[in-house]
């Protein structure tokens, strides 16, 4: 079955619901997926966790959790943003390892109030601008990253082909003006998490824990190593 009909055959089956927009936003988001690496069923797999797992938020407290973003990919859930308390980030992450798609999850929440229309239009600029700096590059394949942003701290998610890929997706996103640090969960093809970081010769030192950091100082724009 081609990639086409098997999305047809998809809508056909979705009950006519209030759950019809995230549905479709579903079906939207695997329009990509022949250019990805990985399957149709992954990317359906992704989808349908995420939308669950956002519904349930909305669900619980659409107050609370109106600035918790979720992004999915192989099964790593990934939650940023903001609450008020530390209750609210203990019971966002629960809700995400409700979710029967969940292999893990890394919760980047902060307790932070509301950073308001400003700051999240200005994490949203930076979002788009690390999207362009990935689509022009030569060694990087962005249809296979996802991007969020906030606070100024980019969140890179996705497949890297290589270890290279990888930390040549995290040295692009470090040089886009406004970016204050990168934090990768990307994973290499074969499905291993490969964490690490640069230092400002651009050389990788050792592995160190699962989401590697990369950190731009901003007043000399040298990269340097850390761990959150």
């Amino acid at each position: 079955m081609s990639h086409k009909l098997a999305l047809a055959s998809l809508a056909l089956v979705l009950p006519l619901s209030g759950c019809v927009v995230a549905a479709v936003g579903t079906a939207a988001s695997l329009g990509v997926t022949a250019a990805q690496e990985k399957t149709l069923g992954e990317a359906v797999d992704d989808a349908t966790t995420g939308t669950q797992i956002k519904a349930k938020l909305l669900a619980e407290n659409t107050q609370k959790f109106q600035e918790v973003d979720v992004e999915v990919a192989n099964g790593l859930v990934l939650l940023s943003g903001r609450v008020n308390d530390p209750e609210d980030r203990a019971k966002a992450e629960g809700i995400a390892w409700s979710a029967s798609g969940a292999k893990d999850v890394a919760n980047e929440i902060r307790i932070e109030t509301p950073g308001g229309f400003i700051a999240n239009l200005s994490d949203e600029v930076i979002t788009g601008r690390v999207r362009s700096r990935l689509v022009g590059s030569k060694t990087v394949k962005s249809v296979n990253i996802n991007v969020e942003t906030y606070g100024g701290v980019v969140y890179l998610m996705g497949i890297a082909r290589s270890q290279k890929e990888l930390q040549q997706a995290a040295t692009e996103a470090s040089v886009v003006t406004g970016v204050r640090q990168v934090v990768s969960y990307m994973r290499v093809l074969s499905g291993a998490a490969v964490p690490g970081n640069l230092n400002s010769q651009g050389s990788a030192p050792s592995q160190i824990s699962p989401g590697g950091t990369y950190e731009t100082e901003i007043e000399t724009g040298e990269l340097s190593g850390g761990v959150y």
